[in-house]
């Protein structure tokens, strides 16, 4: 099976988030976004038939988007994903808006940037496939900055990789993917869509002009809306750090589980079952303040390995004279690959900056520690 072309970005386990391009654009129009959103979602980006990495083939003339969302779980299935949170920028949300309606049970949340249920004229649409096919992506790629972006924006670096994506579409996909718009309608089944969905309009886009995403939040139950000001087709590019803020906000905390996986790699099933036997009412927001926070947002984050954040947190428990808590980090620091050689460097440097003293009382918690290791 050929597969629409994708790319993976963040830990195998945590929950699958998709991401669906705009038409003329490639999974890069998701860069300003994917670096924060992969620390706690494994983010698929995909590129349309014909865009990217993509073949023409994979949509042929007369498909509908019913074929495109097909593509989509194909490739999700593909993943081992079953069930997905899904955000798309206009024909990217359009996709998302039909498995919403159609699949229900494989959407957990779905956000819609600058897109619409009904993207305007068919006929415009159709002209516009007739246009490509009989001259390619050229004379549509040359007005591209203007309908994607604010006059301020057209001139930006950004600005024009991206219309260079576009100038790079394979015609016959392209022109498709316009038979699918001009085919497109999904207004009828809006009032069916039961998952949380965010809308997020750019104020100053003239492709789906703010007018189409209050259509979008009026009739999908419980949806909520955010016009975003000084952006236009492609606000993510335009104003990236906006649409992060309301994707994270819509996407919720970072789970409990992704934290919880972590915890326990780093300080063993057995330690944790006995923290949480012991959790109380009184402890429990605690505990999960820990979890989601230390393990969720901390020891999660991509900058440092796991080997050189118990190097750190080793001296500041040190430092800190936390001797409980350094005789959990030590036996933590094996798991994450340090030797006792390696330890016991780090706190012999702990002796220069934290107190001989400190480093004296370090030394015979690990020594106890790595014998009791060396006995199981």
């Amino acid at each position: 099976m050929t597969l629409l072309h994708h790319r993976t970005d963040g830990p195998d386990g945590a929950p699958a988030l998709l991401l669906g391009p705009s038409l003329g654009t490639s999974l890069a129009v998701w860069d300003p976004q994917v670096p924060e959103l992969a620390r706690h979602h494994r983010v698929v980006r995909f590129d349309l038939p014909g865009h990217g990495g993509s073949p023409a083939g994979l949509l042929p003339a007369g498909a509908d988007v019913a074929d495109l969302a097909r593509l989509v779980l194909d490739l999700a299935d593909h993943l081992g994903i079953d069930r997905l949170a899904y955000a798309g920028i206009s024909l990217g949300g359009a996709i998302g808006t039909h498995l919403a309606v159609h699949q229900p049970e494989r959407v957990s949340s779905l956000a819609l940037i600058c897109s619409s249920a009904r993207f305007g004229n068919p006929e415009a649409w159709r002209e516009r496939a007739r246009t490509v096919r009989d001259h390619g992506t050229g004379p549509v790629a040359d007005t591209a900055a203007g309908r994607w972006f604010t006059a301020d924006f057209q001139d930006t670096p950004a600005a024009r990789t991206l219309v260079a994506d576009h100038r790079g579409a394979d015609p016959a996909g392209y022109a498709a993917c316009c038979d699918v718009l001009a085919a497109l309608d999904l207004r009828a089944g809006l009032h069916r869509i039961d998952a949380p969905v965010l809308v997020v309009a750019g104020r100053d886009d003239p492709a789906t002009p703010p007018v189409h995403s209050r259509e979008l939040a009026d009739h999908i139950p419980g949806a909520t809306l955010l016009e975003i000001p000084g952006a236009a087709h492609l606000a993510g590019v335009e104003r990236p750090q906006a649409v992060l803020a309301a994707l994270r906000t819509h996407l919720g905390p970072p789970s409990a589980g992704a934290g919880e996986r972590v915890r326990r790699a780093v300080l063993g099933d057995e330690h944790v079952d006995r923290a949480t036997a012991r959790t109380t009412a009184f402890t429990a927001p605690f505990q999960d303040f820990i979890t989601r926070y230390a393990w969720g947002e901390i020891w999660t984050r991509r900058g440092l390995d796991r080997r050189t954040r118990s190097c750190i947190t080793l001296t500041a428990l040190v430092a800190g004279g936390h001797q409980e808590e350094l005789a959990l980090h030590v036996r933590a620091a094996r798991r994450n690959g340090l030797t006792p050689d390696e330890i016991g460097e780090v706190l012999l440097q702990t002796a220069v900056y934290c107190g001989v003293p400190a480093a004296n009382a370090a030394f015979a918690v690990a020594d106890r520690i790595l014998n009791d290791c060396k006995d199981t």
